[in-house]
């Protein structure tokens, strides 16, 4: 199986993780919640998959394109 990176699409903060490793997913699920500027952005699973990590904390900082999380698809 092949291992997918999760990227943040902006830089912004981690309002809510909503996975967590070991749950299955599919395609498009939400993952987590950014929040920036008061708006909240979902990063989702761009396949179906297995979590193997999420590579963030709630309240931690990301810049655009950082990893987020981890998936086995």
């Amino acid at each position: 199986m092949a291992e997918v990176s999760v990227t943040s699409e902006i830089a912004a903060s981690v309002w809510k993780i909503q996975a967590g490793p070991g749950d299955r997913v599919e395609e498009g699920d939400v993952l987590m919640i950014l929040e920036s500027m008061k708006m909240e952005i979902p990063v989702t699973a761009p396949s179906a998959g297995r979590v193997t990590a999420i590579l963030v904390q709630e309240g931690q900082a990301v810049e655009e394109e950082q990893a987020v999380a981890t998936l086995e698809a």
